[in-house]
């Protein structure tokens, strides 16, 4: 059960090594907080392999690299997978940059990702070693929808199976899929779409969820994608004429804050193929 996934975070409070970027870090941090896990942010290279030692999951973002922090991230990579933990990929922007999709294709030769999360056009990228987006943003032709869904479906189960990792495609539609079966979940809002750092906010919590649930990686992936969905249809129920984009930002956090397995349960729109 999806809920069940997100009691056993509040339960054990798994910690987080997080090397993501700076535009939305605080609130990769506050999400942890808020749906029961426990944030740490290093990317010093001298400094990662202690900190993600201490912790129970990794969450590598690319979204403003620089060279000390790449290196950060294959040091503390290296250390996760030595002591088997989750590692989860974020390629923001891979397929924007040469040093973004250079840097996203050479981490997943070198590190077993537990699984790799992003949008559709950063997702094609991988799977092809090169692409284009929108910024950080995926290309409206990339889009999943209900007319390609079957082969977007296809797609991504067949890229789970040559990564070995769980993969997860957020947009209108979200699919996570394990390379056997695919969730294909509609929560969510198109209002997310403008405030920034809802996917990176979405990784971070995803790694919690996976640590917490160490038997079924595949529903607690989904799990953190439907929570993060429905945290933005209850965040947005609760908005007024004069509120924006910032508010709606606080309204997402508090709804995780304030959501437990039975809300989620409840809330919780997919299908398994």
């Amino acid at each position: 059960m999806l809920g069940t996934c997100l009691d056993n975070v509040r339960r054990t409070v798994p910690l987080v090594h997080n090397i993501t970027n700076y535009v939305t870090v605080n609130d990769v941090a506050n999400i942890l907080l808020a749906c029961g896990g426990s944030p740490i942010m290093s990317d010093e290279p001298e400094d990662v392999e202690d900190i993600t030692t201490i912790c129970g999951g990794l969450n590598i973002n690319i979204g403003t690299l620089n060279q000390r922090s790449i290196q950060g991230m294959f040091r503390a990579g290296k250390k996760a997978a030595e002591l088997g933990h989750v590692l989860l990929l974020d390629p923001v922007g891979a397929g924007a940059s040469a040093l973004r999709t250079n840097t996203a294709v050479e981490l997943m030769k070198a590190l077993p990702f537990t699984v790799i999360r992003g949008n559709i056009s950063e997702i094609k990228t991988l799977a092809l070693g090169s692409g284009t987006t929108k910024g950080v943003d995926a290309d409206v032709a990339d889009a999943v929808t209900e007319s390609n869904l079957d082969a977007a479906v296809a797609f991504v189960k067949d890229f789970a199976q040559k990564s070995r990792a769980i993969v997860a495609v957020t947009g209108a539609i979200d699919l996570v899929s394990d390379g056997e079966r695919c969730y294909v979940i509609r929560n969510g809002r198109a209002e997310m779409g403008k405030v920034t750092g809802t996917g990176c906010q979405l990784s971070g919590m995803m790694t919690a969820f996976l640590v917490a649930n160490p038997d079924d990686r595949l529903t607690a992936a989904a799990a953190a994608v439907c929570a993060m969905g429905l945290a933005g249809e209850i965040g947005w129920s609760h908005m007024t004429e004069s509120d924006g984009n910032s508010t709606y930002r606080n309204r997402i956090i508090d709804a995780i804050y304030h959501m437990d397995g039975a809300v989620l349960e409840k809330g919780a729109k997919y299908e398994v193929r």
